[in-house]
């Protein structure tokens, strides 16, 4: 009996070693917040948000995490710079008095060892909505850059403006859908 009770003690501690929750810090340089939406039922069109910061807890063994992502709506950037200053305006993000936008995803979904969806809030313009981000890609890697294991991948979601209160443009046949797409690699703190 004692040696049974010894074997599952070891166990339980080489399993809760493997099960480590470990942060990682985003690297803006590999992270990426883009746009679209449709203009007019013609072209689409494309922006991205220039600063963004944020953090993962990620737990391979236990299949949870938590990501935490602020992203500068200042830092709008489409290409057209009237258009940004619009975009910026109280029409869209007015981003005077809303200057960050946050996601919190505090499930993360795997589909065998591949985080698969990671479920959670956004916050813009001062309301929080569910969002489910889901990807469409998925790796860590040992970086011989930075010497430490980076994990990260693409996602992307759609969602309707309207649902922050962006509904400039509706009643003309703007379109309320705006397609979300999420890039994003993080570094394995030590």
């Amino acid at each position: 009996m004692k040696a049974l009770l010894t074997t599952i003690a070891l166990a339980t501690l080489a399993s809760a070693a493997f099960a480590e929750s470990a942060t990682y810090s985003v690297d803006p340089t590999h992270t990426g917040v883009t746009f679209e939406a449709v203009h007019f039922g013609t072209s689409t069109l494309r922006g991205r948000f220039d600063k963004k910061e944020g953090s993962v807890e990620f737990d391979r063994a236990a299949k949870t995490g938590k990501v935490d992502i602020t992203i500068d709506t200042t830092s709008i950037d489409t290409g057209v710079p009237a258009l940004d200053k619009h975009l910026s305006s109280p029409d869209f993000f007015n981003a005077a008095q809303n200057p960050t936008a946050h996601f919190v995803g505090d499930k993360f979904v795997f589909k065998g060892d591949k985080v698969s969806e990671v479920v959670g809030t956004l916050t813009l313009m001062g309301k929080t909505q569910p969002v489910t981000l889901k990807a469409s890609n998925f790796n860590c890697y040992d970086s011989p850059l930075f010497k430490r294991e980076v994990c990260g991948g693409d996602f992307e979601t759609t969602i309707q403006r309207s649902q922050w209160g962006m509904s400039y443009g509706l009643v003309y046949g703007v379109p309320d859908n705006v397609h979300l797409l999420v890039q994003i690699e993080a570094v394995k703190q030590q």
